[in-house]
């Protein structure tokens, strides 16, 4: 159990790196620097270290768990009295049913009708598949095998995928440049094996 939890830490900070090629506000069309990518590197690792030990392992995960669970809890909790009655349970579930059901009339409206099962059935099938990245990106960011992200590791790592953006090496990433670097690693994992000659 302990390491499954490990594995989801560092999952969450590999998760994280390839964002750190990107621009922090979220702009896609803004070039980023190295030194912005640093700087992001640093902010989301100070965000993950929860226990501030200088390393992203199977506390931090617990301890972000806990902090996700009192919020959901204090949501819940709408007259603050420290319990959960059956009136607030069920404003909950009425509300999450108008969300689903506004999300689903956005979909409808946006031509994406029945794209739901769809997208339902890749999550299911991509489970395994995303589990066996997880763990090859971390194999690539944990590089002393300590199963913990310090944060020179996770800077190194996304310093890496700025690196394997910056196409021309001028410093910065274009936003074409990372359009072409999400085209080839699409490119990479669609690819399959050549059909041999004569069939």
């Amino acid at each position: 159990m302990n390491r499954k939890i490990t594995i989801l830490t560092l999952g969450a900070a590999l998760i994280a790196v390839p964002v750190l090629a990107a621009p922090g506000s979220g702009d896609r069309n803004a070039t980023q620097t190295r030194a912005e990518v640093q700087t992001r590197a640093a902010e989301m690792f100070a965000k993950l270290d929860a226990n501030k030990d200088g390393k992203l392992d199977a506390t931090d995960r617990a301890a972000k768990r806990a902090e996700r669970q009192a919020k959901m809890f204090a949501k819940l909790d709408a007259d603050g009295n420290g319990s959960i009655s059956k009136a607030e349970w069920d404003q909950h579930g009425a509300d999450r049913a108008a969300k689903r059901a506004e999300r689903g009339e956005k979909r409808a409206a946006a031509g994406e009708a029945g794209d739901g099962k769809r997208h339902a059935m890749r999550g299911h099938h991509g489970k395994r598949s995303g589990h066996r990245s997880m763990m090859m990106m971390m194999g690539k960011v944990d590089t002393d095998g300590d199963k913990a992200i310090s944060q020179a590791e996770l800077q190194t790592a996304a310093l890496a995928r700025f690196d394997a953006a910056d196409a021309n090496k001028d410093g910065q990433v274009t936003p074409e440049e990372r359009k072409a670097q999400r085209g080839a690693w699409r490119a990479k994992r669609g690819a399959a094996p050549a059909a041999p000659a004569g069939e």
